[in-house]
């Protein structure tokens, strides 16, 4: 496979991950590594542009087959496909607010449980804007909000508001991410809709704004942050190599 006629998608290994062009695929593959290594293999659409320049914009459809090296119990990191606003830059001191559309996949100790009743690891549909209005309303009394998200009462009752805020919905999906399966994406001006072999899985009351990247990655960090205020990044060793596959990849407009 190679990159869609008249994109601008191109490949980026970081710490011995590697792109793997094939004639009707393309294979990005993490080897085994270290745990104070990172690595990463992603094919991506925004290498040269500012977030303001970066070319995905509603109404807007994503499509692609892909399938992994393994299952939710063997795969290490994280790894998917989607648009999104790259919120940490190697030059920017202080992150971006994340803005997101995507196909997710992380595993232990990757914990983001951002949707109420959704676990946070494991393969989802999923979007995110922590760039609201609402969010921003809000983002002053996060401190405050930390410390009574611990207690079960209160965190049953009002995280729900704080979802709001920040745009969160999320769909587990239940598959076996070893076969083939035909990936959608429907990015609309005020709602997402997520389909797996042409079945949706999850359609949003909102969506992020734009303009956002495409990105399809897998690497071996991990993040933690959760509405109780736990908040840690970091990289896990990886004792085999282990890749994501992807065919038929288009973006195009609706």
């Amino acid at each position: 496979m190679r990159p869609p006629a008249n994109s601008t998608v191109s490949a980026l290994e970081i710490g011995g991950g590697t792109v793997a062009w094939e004639a009707d695929r393309v294979r990005l593959v993490l080897p085994p590594v270290s745990e104070r290594r990172y690595a990463d293999a992603q094919l991506y659409d925004y290498a040269t542009l500012r977030r303001a320049d970066y070319p995905n914009r509603p109404p807007l459809r994503l499509s692609l087959r892909a399938r992994f090296s393994g299952d939710e119990s063997a795969l290490c990191g994280t790894a998917g496909f989607g648009f999104w606003n790259q919120p940490f830059m190697p030059s920017q001191i202080v992150p971006r607010l994340p803005r997101y559309a995507w196909f997710f996949f992380g595993a232990p100790p990757h914990n983001m449980p951002f949707a109420y009743g959704v676990r946070g690891n494991g393969f989802k549909a999923a979007i995110g804007d922590f760039s609201r209005p609402a969010f921003l309303a809000l983002a002053p009394f996060a401190p405050l909000g930390f410390l009574l998200m611990r207690v079960p009462a209160l965190y049953r009752r009002f995280w729900r508001i704080a979802q709001w805020a920040i745009g969160v919905a999320e769909a587990p999906l239940a598959l076996d991410m070893t076969e083939w399966h035909v990936y959608r994406l429907d990015w609309m001006p005020h709602s997402v809709r997520f389909y797996v072999n042409d079945v949706l899985i999850l359609q949003t009351p909102y969506a992020p704004r734009p303009p956002l990247g495409f990105i399809a990655w897998i690497d071996n960090q991990y993040a933690i942050i959760t509405p109780q205020g736990n908040l840690r990044f970091g990289v896990v060793p990886t004792q085999a190599a282990q890749w994501l596959e992807i065919a038929d990849l288009a973006i195009t407009p609706l």
